[in-house]
């Protein structure tokens, strides 16, 4: 199957900027939004000031808030906020079309039952192939065509491969991968570790407490990964150390700035109030806390994340309770 047409639910900053890749690649790309005014302004003026302020979009790129868009599709992005994937879904399974494969886009595990993205889609669609695009990338950055490498998870290879080719360019470098399961727990559970990495660097406990939360965080990551059925070298590539490196070092990431607001003493209802965006890492706390729980997994650093963000924790009592664990070996 050739790809021609791209279908994309969700018209955020990662939906547009996967839109631009999409565009430059010679693709005609439908944006499934929300808003009738974001989409006025997408399809008259060729912005989306919304989520991506000053980023002029291509002609190919129209919107639109008709799940009919997606009828056509040779290939459909999933670029939502994971706790939105099962409502949205369900009100559009009815005009997608038979075959043609669900590339995942989002990060996280679903609050109400703990499944991850790809589980919500074949819940709901049953035997529609499935692809995760995961890895390290700013939307602002793969909008202006700053060089970006990212996996593809999938275990259809011929898929994987169409999947590539159509997607993948010279500034967006696409790497293969057949561990789902691997790639998504990377992705969804970095976003806990951003927000514990930010509340450290809010509270200016140094370089050394981020690095060894970094370092700690890709053990529980891989701890979780494996137990469900992912690989050790999956949270060693891109999905994995190389998002989490991005995602806790820099204040564009949503997750790592909502930590440090945290860090510096405000609440979480006051941050959340003055975002347009997700900060995934909020949900995901709670969702992989459970999870961990009924798979007997320690996980102390996410532990205290969703201790602080749903217990109301004491903040220095919880960096202090981390540290004063027992000693024990660093590899299992």
């Amino acid at each position: 199957m050739m790809i021609k047409n791209i279908s994309i639910i969700g018209a955020g900053a990662w939906g547009t900027a996967l839109a631009m890749v999409a565009a430059k690649n010679g693709h005609k790309v439908k944006l499934l939004a929300r808003d009738e005014t974001q989409v006025q302004r997408i399809n008259e003026f060729g912005f989306n000031e919304r989520y991506l302020p000053g980023v002029k979009l291509g002609p190919q790129i129209m919107a639109s808030v008709s799940a009919n868009i997606i009828n056509q599709a040779d290939a459909i992005l999933i670029a939502m906020p994971t706790q939105h994937i099962r409502v949205t879904l369900t009100a559009i399974k009815n005009h997608w079309p038979f075959g043609i494969p669900a590339v995942i886009c989002a990060k996280g595990i679903e609050q109400s039952t703990g499944l991850r993205p790809s589980e919500i889609v074949q819940q709901i669609l049953d035997d529609v192939p499935v692809a995760i695009l995961s890895g390290p990338s700013f939307a602002i950055e793969v909008a202006n065509g700053q060089p970006t490498a990212i996996t593809l998870a999938c275990t259809d290879q011929k898929i994987s491969n169409q999947l590539t080719q159509s997607l993948g360019n010279s500034h967006f470098r696409i790497y293969q991968s057949n561990d789902v399961t691997g790639a998504e727990i990377g992705g969804a559970v970095k976003n806990v570790i951003a927000i514990a990495c930010g509340v450290i660097h809010g509270r200016k406990l140094g370089d050394n407490a981020r690095a060894a939360l970094i370092t700690r965080g890709l053990a529980e990551i891989s701890r979780l990964a494996e137990r469900l059925g992912g690989r050790a070298e999956t949270l060693m590539g891109l999905s994995g150390l190389g998002d989490l490196l991005l995602t806790c070092t820099a204040m564009q990431s949503r997750n790592f700035s909502l930590g440090v607001e945290l860090g510096q003493g405000l609440s979480l209802d006051d941050i959340l109030n003055r975002r347009i965006t997700v900060a995934e890492g909020v949900y995901t706390a709670q969702s992989v806390t459970h999870l961990a729980h009924r798979q007997n997994i320690d996980m102390p650093i996410c532990q205290a994340v969703m201790n602080i963000l749903y217990q109301n924790a004491d903040i220095d009592d919880t960096i202090g309770q981390l540290l004063s664990r027992p000693p024990r070996p660093e590899t299992e």
